[in-house]
């Protein structure tokens, strides 16, 4: 058996570092609609959300399995300097899309910037390419039209249902809906998301002979990561939540419930099966499907198209960057010391730029509502001239 080396516990605390930037980057995913509708007070949602994603760290290690042996081989010479630039290009990515405030899926992230390490460090036969197809891609592509549709008919029913109510008996029902909702979702994140950096931690473990491989992630590995994505959620990625929660949709309480429950719904039904897809993506297409079926139907779908080409650059991005990082990273000590300053000055310079105009709990919703196209004017109001 191997022992633990500088360089383990660098790409360890790396691997936090990213599991704490997937926090704050995946807040939005199960906070954003709560916040959005006033069921929650921001401060108070990010709280409950990072307790439960805590808590959902501990109920399952399937996802975790599905990285750490099931897309890279481990036995293929993946040395953990190829983990650690591949979580480098993880992180950069997760950073850029959060200044933009883009939901982009930091688990695509993770599975681009190591696909694409091991490819430039050991070739093509590294990468479990049909698992790569069976639990990213084709997810991926189904999650969000299964929520959204979902979501869509649960919005549809919620209505039909609360027909007859009263507006505060519905508006008070919808409310702790929401809660209940919203925190499934938090603890469905933990079980899918905080297992992706147990994954990592454990590959490393296992390039580095300090386990054995095909082992589950040692209690401490679950410990650490429950701890940093709750970390990072309880800070709020709140550029993220503006977007998720005002910029898709303008969403009210019904739909808020309909898009978190079926969201939940798919998301823990793809954990028990070791599907490691994005909760970005579910929850996006879960918005997308409750707006559709809201009272006006109105969806920013220049919103949604943003969305759709960062789901689409993530994987590759953020694999040339883990690749490039590789590469930079096989010449030698000088190289990994050279990528982590790139790293941490990529990082420094992003959240310097993100501080001119910052998002906080008291504007995430106040600032820059939804933008959604309006009707066409009436023959009776004709459309102002140009000046």
């Amino acid at each position: 058996m191997g022992h633990m080396t500088f360089l383990v516990g660098v790409v360890i605390i790396t691997a936090l570092a990213f599991d704490f930037t997937n926090g704050f980057h995946d807040t939005a995913n199960s906070m954003a609609t709560s916040i959005a509708t006033g069921a929650l007070r921001p401060r108070v949602a990010v709280a409950i959300s990072g307790v439960l994603n805590l808590a959902g760290a501990f109920l399952s290690v399937e996802v975790a399995k599905t990285i750490s042996g099931g897309i890279i081989d481990e036995g293929s010479g993946v040395r953990p300097q190829v983990v650690f630039a591949a979580l480098i290009g993880a992180i950069i990515w997760n950073l850029v899309t959060w200044l933009r405030g883009i939901p982009s899926s930091s688990s695509h992230a993770l599975y681009g910037g190591l696909i694409g390490a091991t490819l430039v460090a050991v070739g093509a036969h590294g990468v479990h390419l049909d698992t790569v197809v069976t639990k990213i891609l084709l997810p991926a592509a189904a999650s969000p039209v299964v929520a959204g549709v979902a979501a869509w008919a649960a919005t549809k029913a919620a209505y039909r249902i609360t027909a007859k109510g009263t507006e505060k008996a519905n508006r008070t029902g919808f409310r702790f809906g929401q809660i209940a909702s919203a925190s499934l979702v938090s603890l469905a994140h933990g079980t899918n998301d905080a297992q992706k950096t147990m994954g990592v931690i454990t590959l490393t473990l296992v390039t580095a002979g300090v386990v054995v491989p095909g082992s589950n992630p040692p209690t401490w590995v679950i410990v650490s990561s429950g701890l940093a994505i709750a970390l990072g959620t309880y800070l709020g990625g709140w550029r993220i939540i503006r977007t998720m929660g005002k910029g898709i949709t303008e969403i009210e309480a019904p739909q808020g419930f309909a898009a978190q429950t079926a969201s939940a719904a798919v998301i823990l039904t793809s954990s028990h099966m070791g599907y490691g897809l994005s909760t970005t993506q579910v929850c996006g297409g879960g918005i997308m499907g409750a707006g559709k079926a809201g009272r006006s139907g109105r969806v920013n779908w220049s919103t949604g198209r943003k969305m759709a080409y960062a789901w689409c650059l993530t994987l590759p991005a953020a694999g040339l960057l883990g690749g490039a990082g590789t590469y930079l990273a096989d010449q030698g000590d000088w190289g990994i010391a050279l990528l982590a300053a790139i790293g941490i000055g990529l990082s420094a310079w992003i959240y310097l730029v993100s501080r001119g105009k910052a998002v906080t709990a008291h504007n995430v919703v106040d600032d820059e509502p939804v933008s959604i196209t309006p009707p066409p004017p009436s023959p009776a109001s004709p459309a102002p001239v140009a000046a």
